[in-house]
């Protein structure tokens, strides 16, 4: 009988508990959860759970799964018990503060390209990552195995681009739903629709994954921001002529980006 593989999972926020969830039914996992507020929520879905970091000292792969600003001290925390062998994966949203550390395992930057504007343990969703693209920054046979196991597809990405186009998909477009809700005045609100609303539904996101994201990761989104305020600028001295065949062009790219379920099947 083939010895299951020990995977290890610190944080039990969305991604980390969904992660959990995808590998509760997997019989060739046993996995072992760590969190200070949701541990006991998780003893049901795995093999054991704890608040103590302990717990996942024999694993054979860590997943960190903690908040952006608590990552680096987990990863410290993880240095301390963990051997070289051990497998160790963040999914942080930005990078920045991660890319040059160097620690005694086998440390591999990853990103799950996934998300919800919902937050917590209770938001778990085991089809979370289903189609999606998982960035890793180096192959790593078991790794790779874990994320397609869950559903999505290993990516092999240069991580020094990573925060750089985080800013630009994900970090600017949530601050600037936030900001847009925040300006409308509250009559046009009244008679807003559907377009208002998906437009603002990343307002909903975690304050503090907002924040995070805003400080550690503000260089580059105030260069999106400064570059989308220079072609909005531009913009206005266009013809009509000219805007309708940008809007034009804009609107064809968009609609053959995603596919009928709203997966990414952009090639460059």
């Amino acid at each position: 009988m083939e010895e299951k593989i020990k995977v290890g999972i610190v944080g039990l926020g969305l991604i980390g508990a969904s992660l959990l969830k995808a590998l509760a039914n997997n019989s060739s996992y046993e996995v072992f959860c760590v969190s200070l507020s949701s541990y006991k929520k998780a003893l049901s879905l795995c093999k054991a759970a704890s608040a103590e970091i302990d717990l996942v000292k024999d694993c054979d792969i860590v997943f960190v799964c903690s908040t952006i600003e608590k990552t680096p001290e987990m990863l410290d925390k993880l240095n301390c018990i963990l051997s070289s062998k051990t497998i160790v994966a963040d999914v942080s949203s930005t990078k920045g503060q991660l890319i040059n550390k160097k620690y005694n395992f086998n440390f591999i930057l990853s990103h799950p390209m996934a998300g919800s504007h919902s937050s917590g343990f209770e938001a778990l969703n085991p089809e979370l990552f289903k189609g999606s693209k998982w960035l890793i920054g180096k192959n790593n046979e078991l790794l790779e195995r874990i994320i397609k196991d869950v559903g999505a597809k290993p990516f092999l990405f240069d991580m020094t681009y990573h925060d750089e186009y985080c800013a630009q998909i994900s970090h600017l477009p949530t601050i600037l739903s936030f900001l847009l809700f925040d300006v409308a005045q509250n009559p046009a609100k009244e008679i807003a629709s559907s377009g208002f609303r998906d437009t603002t539904r990343l307002a909903m996101t975690n304050c503090q994954l907002a924040l995070d994201m805003f400080k550690n990761n503000f260089e580059n989104i105030e260069k999106m921001f400064n570059l989308l305020n220079k072609r909005f600028n531009d913009l206005k001295n266009y013809t009509d002529d000219e805007k309708i065949k940008l809007f034009s062009s804009i609107a064809q790219k968009r609609a053959e980006m995603y596919d009928d379920c709203g997966k990414n099947i952009f090639k460059i």
